[in-house]
């Protein structure tokens, strides 16, 4: 390779890095204890783009968590950098560049689907007469409309993930962080929630990173899924799906051999096997 070209691929690497959803350069994270410091993460290079459904997936203890919550500014890098549309997450948390939303949906039980959907958009001001249009529309978009009048604890647990899943959304985010959103289901209701968050990322052209423990989850949502370590967490390998996002993802995904042959994939690289043809490039 030329200078020229060198530099070249130097500088098409740092546009893509401005331009990406989220941008993790080798980001590490130790915590002190009183037995001594322990690594949680470990030389993360991480570029989710515009529009992309990432799933982090590894063993209990890997830092999946740890690694969304250094993306939503939660908590920072011990080394590192970590961007958000080319701003430092800290900036990116302050201008509501990300919604958020984790395995409880921690809704206010007082307060009705619409007036929990809305909290956002009054803490930041908004008019009440968008704010009311902006709360019908995602009633909508997530199902709920006829359900806008109830409490949380008239709702199932799908139905309160959905509320949770609207108020991350409640400020039109370019980015969905998402912690075991659907953890605490059952598989039927976590399969139904699986198809209205696919649907949901296509129609809003949302990034997402997402962190699971399930790998059928993973490959049914992702476009690409990132296999991390045991402690301490690195990525190891980085599996594309190679599904269309044209559309919504339909149930029917579940059976065909590219599906299986994809979970296969992902489980092999969890148990240290190599995965042929499986990319390594975390871009």
């Amino acid at each position: 390779m030329t200078l020229r070209q060198a530099e070249g691929a130097e500088s098409g690497a740092a546009d893509a890095a401005d331009t990406a959803a989220v941008s993790v350069r080798s980001a590490s994270k130790v915590f002190p204890s009183k037995n001594g410091d322990v690594t949680a993460l470990d030389g993360i290079d991480l570029t989710v783009r515009e529009g992309e459904f990432v799933s982090l997936i590894g063993p209990s203890g890997c830092g999946k968590s740890t690694l969304l919550r250094l993306i939503a500014d939660l908590d920072s890098p011990s080394s590192g950098t970590i961007q958000v549309f080319g701003k430092p997450a800290a900036r990116a948390r302050r201008d509501q560049d990300y919604g958020i939303a984790f395995q409880q949906a921690g809704l206010l039980p007082w307060r009705t689907v619409a007036a929990n959907i809305a909290v956002p958009l009054e803490l930041h001001g908004v008019p009440a007469a968008q704010r009311k249009a902006r709360v019908a529309a995602l009633a909508d978009l997530v199902g709920l409309s006829d359900f806008a009048d109830r409490h949380p604890d008239q709702l199932s647990g799908g139905m309160q993930q959905r509320v949770a899943i609207a108020r991350a959304l409640a400020e039109q985010p370019r980015l969905l962080l998402m912690d075991e959103p659907f953890g605490a289901l059952d598989e039927m209701t976590r399969e139904r929630m699986q198809a209205e968050l696919s649907r949901i990322a296509a129609e809003t052209g949302a990034a997402v990173v997402f962190v699971t423990h399930s790998i059928p989850e993973a490959v049914f949502l992702s476009d690409r899924v990132v296999v991390m370590s045991p402690r301490p967490g690195r990525i190891t390998t980085v599996i594309s799906t190679g599904f269309s996002r044209d559309a919504a993802r339909a149930d029917a995904l579940r059976e065909t051999p590219a599906f299986f042959a994809r979970v296969t994939e992902v489980r092999e690289a969890l148990h240290g096997a190599p995965v042929p043809g499986a990319g390594r490039e975390q871009r």
